[in-house]
């Protein structure tokens, strides 16, 4: 589930792999692969930099050795074996270790994190720079070259990711040159304040983001695309992340800006003069996410209601045509086990059934919308679903289903009712928070549950829908 209105936080796992370099021996036979070998000589290396924790020098060639490529001959017992590529990983450094500080003993422990801060800040910056550098010669260069994607295909992936990379390295620069001989900062609140306003070009590099992802995914079927891409993943450079999570990174830099000046913030006196500028570039850059965050919410509300295959005329709703805000969306399965993809815009409940139509996903609605103000929910305890045509029927513990809670809607005369199984019980809890504020968001009066089905716990439900009683085994 794809749940909006909360921060937008990457969490990247940097894993790190162990193991000694070898040569492959010369008495082994390896199938030829031209194509693999071009492709590592179209790879630039990255310019080393100049601290330990950078680590993004390619260190070695792409591995020419794929899973999903037989070996003409087995391995011979005394063949030497290769040892996985030596993962490349970024350690964490701090300004008191960078720099050879007899300073450090003048300075209060406030100052010194205010120095920590700043100097955070500094870094992150460069670490981003590299990471938009490699994006660039690492993934798309080579993919263009190679003909392994169309440049009109690239350019909607990467997007404007290229005019994000002078606009960081242009703050990089500003805050070196802040910075005095023996490594202290004394100000940085006004070169945010001169510099935040260029963020706004974030906006159409995160409002792309949903569409290129669907792209990249769809890509990937591939075998080409699959291909390079599981070998850049295993190659030393990638540090154990896949393109999606390099291109994903400039979001992620963009909400941590909020924290980082509220760092610098918290250790700057009261009377330091840096004070009320970095007041001044906290407002700002607060404003600028959430403005940011509404578009990039807008355009993704956007791209999915453009995929929504209506299967009768009837099904075409004002709520849906009006919404511009997807509150949350995601697969859940239905009583019977299959799987459905529910959209919760600010107005109204689509259920769909994922679909391929013209090589490209969609989304076909299945029975009518539900508009919220008529909505109601109720959460169904562990056990309550059983299967064999019963909701409260006795059978074994291994017949019971977790994870249920049930929506419907009356128009009419006329029941409508969903029985929806979430993945897990967080994801259910997700899903029934952001359905009880988008009821108190058009109606704050609204009973949030359906008192008929609340009524009486040891009966069925006297308004549910005949044809949504039948259930099967569902793995959870």
């Amino acid at each position: 589930m794809v749940a909006k209105g909360y921060p937008l936080y990457l969490l990247i796992k940097r894993a790190s792999g162990r193991g000694d370099e070898s040569q492959e021996p010369s008495s082994k036979r390896v199938k030829p692969l031209s194509r693999v070998t071009s492709l590592a000589s179209l790879i630039p290396p990255v310019k080393a930099a100049p601290l330990k924790r950078i680590g993004q020098t390619l260190q070695r060639s792409i591995s020419f050795r794929s899973d999903c490529r037989p070996e003409i001959m087995a391995p011979r017992p005394w063949a030497k074996q290769i040892a996985p590529a030596i993962t490349k990983r970024r350690d964490s450094k701090l300004w008191s270790e960078t720099f050879d500080l007899g300073l450090g003993h003048m300075l209060s422990s406030t100052e010194i994190k205010r120095q920590e801060a700043i100097f955070e800040l500094s870094q992150g910056e460069q670490d981003l720079i590299e990471d938009l550098k490699l994006a660039k010669k690492a993934y798309r260069d080579p993919m263009l070259k190679l003909s392994i994607m169309t440049e009109h295909e690239l350019n909607q992936i990467f997007g404007t990711l290229d005019s994000l990379i002078p606009l960081h390295e242009d703050l990089l620069s500003r805050l070196r040159e802040a910075r005095k001989p023996d490594g202290s900062t004394d100000h940085v609140g006004h070169i945010l304040v001169d510099w935040l306003p260029c963020l706004e070009t974030y906006n159409s590099y995160c409002s792309n983001q949903v569409a290129a992802k669907a792209l990249l995914d769809h890509k990937k079927q591939d075998h080409r695309v699959h291909d390079f891409l599981q070998r850049c993943l295993e190659s030393p450079f990638s540090r154990k992340l896949d393109l999606w999570s390099f291109l994903d990174i400039p979001r992620s830099r963009l909400v941590k800006y909020p924290l980082l000046l509220r760092e610098i913030l918290k250790h700057t006196p009261n009377d330091h003069p840096d004070r009320q500028h970095l007041h001044h570039a906290m407002n700002m850059i607060q404003s600028i996410v959430a403005d940011i965050n509404t578009q990039t919410g807008e355009s993704e509300c956007r791209y999915y209601k453009e995929r929504l295959l209506y299967v009768e005329s009837g099904q075409r709703d004002l709520l849906i045509d009006s919404s511009r805000i997807l509150s949350c969306h995601g697969e859940l399965k239905n009583n019977r086990g299959a799987k459905l993809h529910v959209f919760l815009f600010q107005d109204v409940l689509v259920v769909t059934r994922a679909v391929t139509q013209n090589e490209q996903l969609c989304y076909q609605l299945h029975r009518q919308p539900i508009p919220v103000r008529d909505l109601e929910w109720e959460d169904l305890q562990d056990g309550e679903m059983r299967l064999g045509g019963s909701i409260r029927g006795a059978f074994s513990n291994s017949e019971r289903t977790k994870n249920f809670f049930r929506v419907a809607f009356r128009s009419g005369g006329q029941l409508q009712t969903h029985c929806f199984q979430a993945s897990d019980a967080f994801n259910k809890q997700q899903w029934l928070n952001c359905i009880r504020q988008a009821k108190e968001a058009v109606n704050p009066q609204t009973a949030a549950r359906c008192s008929d089905c609340s009524a009486d716990a040891s009966a069925e439900c006297p308004q549910m829908d005949p044809t949504d009683l039948t259930l099967t085994p569902v793995k959870t």
